[in-house]
């Protein structure tokens, strides 16, 4: 499609040379000014990686949609479009390629020509044809047209972000959440892009800068947003390590149990915000043991009395409680010593992901990762929820941890 569009362009010309550079430059700042992805959790990603350049779509989606500049109808095509878009991507990726900036840039750049290239052949050739203009001439038809396009625009993006960030992890999910994600910040981007195209319209290109100032005000706001929970779980985490500090439990215990939790919550259909709850109950589920006089062999409660692991986890609430995270971690925490029949499948699988990080640390020597996962095979019937265990056994094997 890249190639289509800059061949096109580039034999027949490039129509309104000052307004495609005027939206190449919006484009463009909008590429240079995006925030990285807050933070990665293991191996899924979390919130603030899905439209990390709101200006830059904004500025794409606006010109995909644009008929007139000024009162003049615009002659330019769909290879335009994505010629246009293309290069100005390609301008925003040259920083983050100098400063060796990681993460999936090219993923990123052609999500926008798809969706920005989407969005101009369901409206460019209607436009420039005049059948637009026949169909939706008088009434409220232009508007309901516009509403729906964006509507078909939104599910397309929602569609390509899921699918990028599959990576062998059930899509069903991960599209319900790019889903969920646009009342947010993407139907702020749908909004302004229309907004830019119908003001565009009238008032020509001075009102780029007017109509793109408050989203990208709010872009800064949301990098901020960004860094405080990035510090937020820094802070939670740095807690989480006061047990192997104090030699309670194994080196990375807390970290590998957060990660692998998350992992098995993700192949089991959880939403982000079940996720961050999980990924902090995981990260302090330990924390109770600081109220122990000796440390418990290896860290594991599992072989203490029942009574022994019902006080460990009700301390353990009780701390988490005064960390300020939400009520439902601790409640996570102070249910580890329950019946699995009687816990939330978030305390179900940090239990079962526990047992397992315990059962296969370096005291298991070669096959102990095996071995472990059988042993929690065959405790389902009283001890952990096969679900959650055959969950684990396939996040286990697709990053090759079985052996």
């Amino acid at each position: 499609m890249a190639c289509w569009g800059l061949g096109r362009t580039l034999w027949d010309g490039v129509a309104e040379r000052g307004t495609a550079l005027a939206f190449g430059v919006l484009i463009a700042v909008g590429e240079l000014v995006r925030w990285a992805p807050a933070r990665v959790s293991g191996p899924g990603r979390t919130a603030g990686e899905r439209e990390s350049a709101p200006l830059g779509a904004a500025g794409a989606l606006a010109y995909a949609l644009l008929g007139e500049v000024g009162g003049r109808p615009t002659t330019h095509d769909v290879p335009q479009v994505v010629a246009v878009v293309l290069a100005a991507g390609l301008v925003g990726l040259v920083p983050r390629i100098a400063l060796g900036t990681r993460g999936p840039a090219l993923d990123h750049l052609a999500r926008r020509v798809l969706t920005a290239g989407f969005a101009a052949v369901c409206f460019q050739p209607l436009y420039n044809t005049g059948t637009l203009a026949q169909w939706l001439a008088d009434g409220p038809a232009y508007p309901l047209f516009m509403i729906g396009l964006l509507a078909l625009t939104a599910l397309c993006d929602a569609v390509l972000a899921a699918a990028l960030a599959r990576a062998g992890w059930p899509y069903g999910p991960l599209l319900r959440d790019e889903l969920q994600a646009l009342l947010g910040i993407g139907s702020a981007v749908c909004a302004t892009g229309v907004v830019i195209s119908l003001a565009t319209a009238v008032a020509g290109l001075w009102a780029l800068p007017i109509f793109c100032l408050p989203l990208l005000l709010t872009q800064f706001a949301f990098r901020r947003f960004a860094a405080v929970r990035t510090t937020y779980h820094q802070t939670i985490a740095s807690l989480a390590r006061a047990t192997e500090i104090a030699g309670y439990t194994p080196h990375g215990h807390a970290r590998r149990v957060a990660a692998l939790s998350r992992a098995v919550g993700r192949e089991l259909g959880l939403n982000e915000p079940d996720l961050d709850v999980l990924e902090y109950a995981a990260l302090m589920h330990d924390i109770g043991q600081l109220s122990l006089l000796d440390p418990v062999p290896a860290g594991a409660t599992a072989p203490l009395p029942a009574a022994e692991q019902r006080r460990i986890a009700l301390l353990g609430g009780a701390v988490v409680r005064q960390t300020g995270v939400p009520a439902e971690v601790a409640v996570i925490v102070e249910r580890q010593a329950d019946p699995f029949r009687d816990q939330p499948v978030t305390a179900r699988i940090v239990r079962a992901v526990n047992a397992y990080d315990d059962l296969a640390g370096e005291r298991a020597g070669p096959g102990g990762p095996l071995r472990a996962l059988e042993r929690l095979r065959l405790s389902t019937a009283q001890d952990y929820e096969p679900g959650v265990v055959e969950a684990l056994a396939r996040v286990l094997a697709r990053n090759g941890r079985t052996a």
